[in-house]
């Protein structure tokens, strides 16, 4: 592996920032604090009074107490909502603010890069979606960085690169996470599935309140009706939550055959075991098939050269955001294209064929098609089939054939 990879774990409260690349035995996650572990870089910006610069984390924080004046904080729901702020009497966009936070601490993996910008660039956040998306695009811009260069994530993918990029004693069994917020704790169970190649990964999860009264009780419980009757090899305790030392029973039941660890930066090292697996450099024999991935593969059959070929146009496991793609063929016989829809888990497929109605009367062989798919949403796709005639032998018709497939 020659490539450099940085993974930003980002929320409404802090970020958090590891690099990984060639020689490297996991990701580092980088700290403020000189050989401290304290990895959570306060989301906030604070401008000195009656001077252009901007300072950021903790020091905005401190800064703002020794000079009585107020820092900016929650700067990613702030940019999401396309919020202004007013600083001694001058007023910033929230976004400029937000991608401003994101540079400066690019600046650590940056500086152990020796300036070289990274072959890729994660940002993994708790829930993925268009807005966030449209966001880190304009950041991408905002940076120079092209689009190939970025990747996004949610906190369930990151888990699932980090998990299976330990020791393979970590994950001979079940690996779960359970995730503990001052809202919410979240169970999340990795199922594989061993009888497919690759082997299909899907997400377990169960969601709970906060645990409010007697943590440590109620947390066994927890442990208690998740893990019961379950293998589970290694168990990871990550959030907030956890801090303190209130875990006696609950970790007591949790370590009883497992290995369990407890840590705060898995999500930022899972974004950069990703890019890792994405560009190529780590082999794989995972195929992750989340809320946001295609569950279906996609292909049209074709004769090339006398042969019968399959061109895939959408695979299973990939992100329905980031899915799609375009062909051009020419249509033999009848006026209509079949499409084969088939799940990485079953060796069957769906046939389905798209009618070209009112299609112009031509000689066989005689027209280009150009077909492309888009996904709509996660389980819709969208088929465009535009007739491009045949040169001077068949001028096209304009004709567009546009259809709606439901997964």
């Amino acid at each position: 592996m020659s490539e450099k990879y940085i993974g930003i774990d980002l929320n409404e409260k802090y970020a958090m920032i590891s690099y990984y690349a060639e020689g490297m035995s996991e990701p580092n996650t980088f700290s403020m604090v000189t050989g401290s572990e304290v990895y959570q870089i306060p989301l906030c910006m604070f401008k000195r009074k009656g001077t252009g610069q901007w300072l950021y984390g903790e020091e905005a924080k401190q800064s703002s107490k020794e000079e009585g004046s107020v820092y900016v904080d929650g700067l990613l729901k702030k940019a999401l909502a396309k919020e202004s702020v007013e600083v001694e009497g001058t007023v910033y966009d929230s976004t400029e603010l937000l991608f401003l936070f994101l540079k400066k601490i690019l600046e650590f993996p940056m500086q152990a890069a020796s300036g070289q910008e990274p072959d890729k660039l994660v940002i993994t956040v708790e829930y993925m979606n268009m807005q966030l998306r449209r966001l880190f695009g304009l950041f991408a811009e905002w940076m120079e960085l092209s689009a190939e260069r970025l990747l996004l994530l949610d906190y369930r993918e990151s888990f699932y690169y980090y998990a299976l990029s330990q020791q393979k004693e970590l994950y001979t069994h079940d690996v779960v996470l359970y995730y503990y917020t001052s809202k919410k704790l979240w169970f999340w169970k990795l199922n594989r599935d061993k009888r497919t190649v690759p082997q299909v990964v899907t997400m377990e999860d169960q969601e709970y309140e906060a645990l409010l009264k007697d943590r440590d009780e109620d947390f066994f419980d927890i442990v208690a009706q998740t893990l019961t009757g379950r293998i589970v090899s290694s168990v990871y305790l990550i959030g907030d939550g956890f801090d303190g030392d209130w875990m006696k029973k609950s970790l007591a039941a949790l370590c009883r055959g497992r290995r369990v660890f407890m840590g705060k930066n898995l999500f930022c090292k899972g974004a950069c075991y990703g890019a890792a697996v994405k560009a190529g450099q780590t082999k794989w024999q995972y195929l992750y098939m989340g809320d946001n991935e295609i569950q279906v593969n996609v292909s049209l059959k074709v004769q090339n050269n006398g042969q019968t070929e399959f061109v895939p146009l959408i695979t299973a496991g990939e992100n329905w955001y980031e899915a799609g793609a375009e062909c051009e063929v020419i249509l033999c016989k009848t006026p209509s294209v079949d499409f084969w829809f088939q799940p990485p888990t079953s060796r069957e497929a769906v046939i389905r064929s798209l009618e070209l109605s009112e299609f112009p009367l031509r000689e066989d062989k005689t027209t280009r098609l150009r077909i492309s798919v888009k996904p709509k949403a996660v389980d819709k796709l969208l088929f465009s089939i535009r007739d491009l005639g045949f040169g001077e032998i068949a001028r096209s018709s304009e004709k567009t054939w546009e259809y709606t497939i439901s997964l």
